[in-house]
Parts: structure tokens; sequence; C-alpha cells
């Protein structure tokens, strides 16, 4: 009963979501279209994402922009799509909290990610089809590494338990200074539903765009 697409992320429970350095920006510092690996834990890339959007978007309204991310297996076959509004951010407002739905197959939902307000640290909402809460995610109150790693815990509804984290990987002085490529990890019970592990994909994708999109984040 497992979306077409999925049923590898059945047997995962670490999943590395690894950016492709784009030689364009690293050089003349132009915002391009992004692109993902995503592997196991051995670094076989079990699919392949990419972001669509306009250059307005992505040059002009970076860390807040819109985007669909395309998520595809390794023979080419779409299985999940990741779409986020274009929307304001700020920690002060409650109007302002952040949204991303993902969909499993394509055109299904699978879930939704929803930033909750607080005024100290990111926090979000893992949802599931019908917006039933599921899971909670509590980042750091610094998210900036200082030369490590930055972990934003996954932890159940009543934030009591620790059962996962999404990690952003510290990758080197001139990766981090030079361009906006980053590595993250995402650790999750292996039995979790293979929905939320994409929904938890989309997480990792905004969580990336709003706390690390500026190139010297991890110093």
């Amino acid at each position: 009963n497992l979306p077409p697409g999925l049923e590898y992320l059945n047997q995962l429970d670490r999943i590395i979501i690894h950016q492709q350095v784009e030689l364009l920006e690293a050089i003349l510092g132009t915002e391009t279209s992004s692109k993902y690996e995503i592997k196991n834990h051995l670094g076989q890339r079990v699919y392949f994402a990419v972001e669509e959007n306009g250059c307005f978007d992505r040059n002009l309204c970076s860390p807040i922009r819109s985007f669909t991310i395309r998520i595809a297996d390794n023979t080419g076959r779409e299985v999940i799509t990741v779409n986020r509004p274009l929307r304001c951010n700020s920690c002060w407002f409650p109007c302002f909290l952040q949204e991303l739905e993902v969909q499993s197959p394509p055109g299904t939902i699978a879930g939704y990610v929803v930033q909750n307000w607080d005024p100290f640290l990111p926090k979000f909402t893992i949802q599931n089809e019908s917006k039933e809460d599921v899971l909670k995610i509590i980042g750091p109150y610094v998210t900036c590494g200082c030369f490590e790693d930055v972990d934003f815990e996954v932890k159940t509804l009543n934030e009591m338990s620790t059962i996962g984290k999404i990690s952003k990987y510290w990758s080197g002085f001139v990766n981090n200074v030079f361009t906006n490529t980053a590595n993250f990890g995402i650790q999750v019970p292996v039995d979790l539903d293979v929905r939320i592990k994409a929904v938890m994909i989309g997480a990792c994708f905004l969580i990336d765009l709003m706390f690390f999109e500026n190139s010297l984040d991890g110093l």
C-alpha cells in the first residue's frame, strides 16, 4: 500500500541530502536553481531533486522564495513533489509563519510541514495528509554552527521524547563562505510511515532555505 517510488524509504532510518555545487553560483554569486542528491547511509543515490522557480524568486526573494521541488527516483520517475508558497518570514509575527506541502505520488497529499510560532526557538509540526499532527521538530536557539553540525530534533507531540533529528553538517570553510551548498542528514525510526519520511525530506528543504541559505551561515 505504499505510494509508488517510496518503497525504498521503508528500509531507511537515515537519509543524506547533498546539494550539488553550481559553478556559476560559486564564481558569480548568482543564485541558481538548486539540485540535490538524496542518498542512503552508504552514500548510494536513491533520488534526485531539482528546484523549479523563476530567476526573480531565487535572486530577490532568496530565503523566502516560493518553489516546487520535484524528486525523481533513479529511473527518472517523479515520486515526490514539494510545494512552498511565497511567504514573508519573521519570528515576531504569527501571520508570517511558513507552510510547505508534500505530495506522493505527485497530485496526492502526503503531508505538511507547518511552522509554529515561538519567539526564541525554530519549531515546526509534521502533519499527515489529513492535517493531523504527527511529530514536532525543534531547532536550537542559535542556528549558526560555529564550525560544527547544527541539529534540529525530531520529537513526539508532547515534546518529551526525541526520536530523531535533521542535521546540517559542517562542510568546511571554503564551501560555506563561497557557495550556498549544504549537506543534511535525516535520522528517523525505520518503522516511520514512508509518507511521513517523505514529509521529513520536505522539512529538510524548508529548514535549509529558512536558516542556511546565506553563504556565511554555519561559520
